[in-house]
């Protein structure tokens, strides 16, 4: 694992910025791979802060392979698609999701478009995020995974990333790319780690501070734990049903877990409103 992280500290082509507008009430959730429950996770914190009474917004921020409606059940009439074309303007493509008590933009899967916007129009569909947030409490940014440019400047616009790990060694490795690039690009304390998967706690912390050293000893950096969500078979029976598990099994832990990574959110806000 060490050498894996070792590898990949290799002389970053990233331009320094720190020039992006940032929603003080925007929070993006990545992963430096896929198949980690990135989505399962930006779902169910969504739900988990609206059943603490926020006004909430779900983007569906991963430009081409979009599936935050899949795992709902959902079929939008309209979506991202309609606004990347000019038909719509963004307020008007977002969905009330009834049982979850939130609101969803969904993206369109398969449409590689959307994933290869130039710059400008990535930029303005940034900024029309941005004015939509001020309209909510929290808006959640599930984004595509990897560290492409689409990733990097909407995860720039948050004021905080949470990043979704696992304890594979591809899953740290990549993760620690990420927030390599980020440090590059001017968003070194804007991340914080979500291990995801784990069997319990204990091992939990233990994917953090594997993470975490390799963190400290090539970047200088220590990104904050956001919390552990334990693994939990419930999880897969709630994304086979297309049924959040906050509805389906509320008191399970994985479900539990994802509440207090709620609450560590909902403090970010409160402090970022106030700075």
């Amino acid at each position: 694992m060490t050498d894996n992280l070792k590898a990949a500290n290799t002389p970053s082509s990233a331009t320094p910025s720190t020039a992006f507008p940032q929603g003080k009430n925007v929070i993006a959730v990545a992963s430096g791979k896929g198949g980690v429950g990135k989505t399962w996770f930006s779902v169910t914190l969504t739900h988990a802060l609206a059943r603490q009474g926020k006004k909430v917004l779900l983007f569906d921020g991963d430009l081409g392979l979009a599936n935050v409606d899949v795992q709902l059940g959902l079929m939008p009439k309209r979506d991202l698609n309609d606004v990347i074309r000019g038909r719509l303007s963004l307020d008007k493509v977002v969905q009330h999701y009834d049982e979850g008590g939130f609101d969803i933009i969904a993206g369109r899967s398969g449409q590689a478009s959307l994933s290869a916007l130039p710059s400008q129009r990535l930029a303005l569909l940034r900024d029309q995020l941005l004015d939509l947030a001020k309209r909510y409490d929290v808006v959640i940014i599930d984004l595509g995974a990897g560290v492409d440019r689409t990733v990097r400047m909407m995860s720039a616009s948050a004021i905080r990333t949470l990043l979704v790990t696992t304890d594979e060694p591809t899953s740290l490795t990549d993760a620690y790319a990420f927030i390599k690039l980020g440090a590059a690009a001017g968003m070194s304390k804007r991340v914080s780690i979500v291990a995801n998967q784990a069997p319990n706690p204990i091992e939990g912390e233990k994917t953090y501070k594997t993470l975490l050293k390799a963190c400290e000893n090539f970047l200088r950096l220590n990104p904050a734990l956001a919390g552990i969500v334990r693994q939990d078979p419930r999880v897969k029976d709630s994304i086979r049903s297309q049924t959040p598990i906050l509805t389906r099994s509320p008191n399970t832990e994985a479900a539990l877990d994802v509440e207090k990574i709620a609450m560590y959110v909902d403090a970010l806000i409160k402090k970022a409103a106030t700075a």
